[in-house]
């Protein structure tokens, strides 16, 4: 044949790849290769199948929490608030549900507030202050 055309007659070796770490690491393998006679080396970890690391750094922020004595506590709704909602309310002769439709929030809001038990959010004391036509906030 002519024309610089030839054939590459070197053999191609087409292998699977190298195992993982998780198929080294499974008993079929390991038993192989002792039967083989080939060198194995095992670690044992220090925390193996606990916890430990975890929950360690836990132990210090438990333990400064437990030695913290000052009391938090969330802010709760002023008594002049609570009343002067209600009163708000009770000039507009609307109920608690009425108000909570009005203002978009649901019933439960408006008796969290009227019982002194929410957390101030000032944008439903805006909403309040709109509805009810009374200013709630800045009366300090």
């Amino acid at each position: 044949m002519s024309g610089g055309i030839s054939q590459d007659w070197e053999p191609i070796v087409i292998r699977k790849k190298a195992p993982t770490s998780a198929a080294k690491k499974d008993e079929k393998v390991v038993n192989a290769a002792r039967r083989a006679g080939v060198e194995i080396e095992t670690i044992k970890k220090s925390n193996a199948g606990s916890n430990k690391a975890a929950s360690s750094s836990t132990t210090l922020n438990t333990r400064k929490l437990d030695e913290e004595t000052e009391i938090v506590a969330h802010e709760r709704v002023p008594s002049e608030l609570k009343k002067a909602i209600m009163q708000g309310r009770m000039d507009k002769k609307l109920t608690q549900s009425q108000l909570a439709q009005l203002i978009n929030e649901k019933p439960q809001i408006i008796q969290e507030y009227e019982s002194g038990k929410a957390i101030p959010n000032q944008q439903i004391i805006s909403k309040l202050e709109r509805a009810l036509g009374v200013k709630l906030r800045g009366k300090k």
